[in-house]
């Protein structure tokens, strides 16, 4: 399965990801895994809008996705985006398989703690960034390719 890049960053498409990330992985299409996306249709024509026309951008609901996986496998270069690491827990225990998770950005709002400069989580986030390394997938932060990986695990208390 082609997925080359699953990162989390809560901005989704923005110029971080198109000129970096996109580019550096010579990526076919990005899919956003996200639920209230899902049900945005003004949102996700803005997203379609920021991606240049080569790009494919689709967007799936959680299950959704899920359930596309079991029939249909992915054949183009994927970057995976999601807003938190909730979605990618649901989606690992739906049966997704992941060599790693790179974390962008989650902004800090309430009821969120500061992990790093660009990552906040809610008590859940946290727990669901726990469960995949359980799982033994490695969760890195990373804002941009040249910038050095931070372990994700050596955050969290």
């Amino acid at each position: 399965m082609p997925i080359n890049v699953a990162r989390i960053d809560d901005r989704l498409i923005h110029g971080q990801v198109i000129t970096t990330w996109v580019k550096n992985y010579d990526i076919e299409q990005v899919l956003i895994i996200n639920d209230k996306v899902a049900g945005d249709k003004v949102q996700q024509s803005v997203l379609t809008m920021s991606a240049p026309p080569d790009l494919k951008v689709l967007v799936f609901g959680v299950q959704q996705f899920i359930e596309i996986l079991k029939k249909t496998p992915i054949k183009k270069r994927t970057m995976l985006l999601f807003t938190n690491s909730i979605d990618v827990n649901a989606l690992v225990e739906g049966g997704l398989s992941l060599e790693k998770v790179n974390v962008g950005g989650m902004r800090m709002q309430d009821g969120r703690h500061q992990l790093s400069r660009a990552v906040s989580v809610t008590p859940e986030e946290e727990q669901a960034f726990k469960n995949l390394i359980a799982k033994n997938i490695p969760v890195e932060v990373q804002m941009v390719p040249k910038d050095p990986i931070v372990d994700l695990q050596s955050l969290l208390n």
